[in-house]
């Protein structure tokens, strides 16, 4: 949710950073935030960006990083923002520390600064940096920051339909009991986690292995079509593999359609795919994989 270079009737650009400060976005400056992002996202409600703000306040953010963001403030009063979504995404021992970089909008006078907001979100050499929604007139922009593509467009699936799979055993995350391996605890705590914040998160088994999957809920096609994104799982030729007992059993839950990011058709699925559609982009030490959208804004933030 990129905004930065949106056009808009601009008032003369402010020509001197005096009396301009980037700070973090402490809980005081929230009710300003909401008023400043649904300016400047029009398709978006107070009453959505309000509880944006509210989930990302109770989000688990890694010690010693910014809970909110980032903001840009002038006379007092904030004229840029740059939400952040640190998580630890680490299915092992490991940590991986992730921020997605989420929702950047700057009044039009001072767009000239809006740098200012960047580089100080993107100095941590450890963290992988996502953007993951950006508007098409910022893709060059974030490009010259060092951003990498790694997804250049979306499938539509309809896996009921898929060819014959092996065997799966599917229980909703609820009713599994947290495993004692470390490995194995950290996917059941992501599942977990993004099963309180509204996705449908499966733990499967198949031939002794476990096998997990989360989903968001959304709606496509100006709201009118309900369908379920792929937002985690171990390695995108999983859920190939288990396409039809994961298509029935979302089709039962009145899900028949699933969004994947992909980089073309994926042999083994039925659908339509849109080159071009939500592109993404990552820098940074850890490059996601196709099919691990974990803690990003439509999770955190809510569709």
């Amino acid at each position: 949710m990129d905004k930065l270079a949106a056009k808009t009737a601009a008032p003369a650009p402010l020509q001197s950073s005096k009396g301009l400060r980037c700070r973090e976005i402490e809980e005081r400056d929230i009710e300003n935030i909401v008023a400043l992002l649904a300016k400047g996202f029009a398709a978006r409600s107070r009453r959505y960006w309000a509880r944006a703000l509210h989930r990302l306040s109770h989000h688990r953010t890694p010690s010693g990083l910014p809970k909110l963001g980032y903001l840009l403030e002038y006379g007092g009063m904030p004229v840029g923002v740059l939400l952040l979504i640190f998580s630890d995404v680490a299915t092992s021992a490991t940590p991986n520390i992730r921020c997605n970089v989420s929702s950047w909008y700057v009044e039009p006078a001072f767009r000239s600064f809006a740098s200012l907001l960047v580089l100080r979100a993107l100095k941590n050499k450890d963290v992988t940096y996502l953007n993951i929604s950006p508007a098409p007139p910022t893709r060059a922009t974030i490009e010259a920051q060092g951003f990498i593509r790694y997804c250049s467009g979306q499938l539509l699936a309809l896996p009921m339909l898929s060819g014959r799979s092996p065997e799966l055993s599917l229980q909703p995350i609820a009713s599994v009991a947290r495993p004692d391996d470390a490995g194995a605890a950290a996917e059941f705590d992501l599942l977990k986690t993004h099963a309180d914040l509204g996705c449908v998160s499966l733990w499967c088994t198949s031939d002794g292995r476990v096998y997990p999957f989360a989903f968001l809920p959304r709606r496509i096609g100006k709201g009118l079509v309900p369908v379920v994104q792929l937002v985690y799982c171990r390695d995108q030729q999983d859920f190939v593999r288990f396409a039809r007992p994961l298509g029935r059993y979302l089709a039962r839950h009145g899900r028949p359609l699933v969004l994947l990011d992909a980089a073309g058709p994926i042999p083994g699925l039925i659908g339509k795919y849109f080159a071009g559609n939500g592109p993404k982009y990552f820098k940074g030490p850890n490059p996601p994989h196709l099919g691990d959208l974990a803690y990003t804004e439509g999770v955190v933030l809510g569709p």
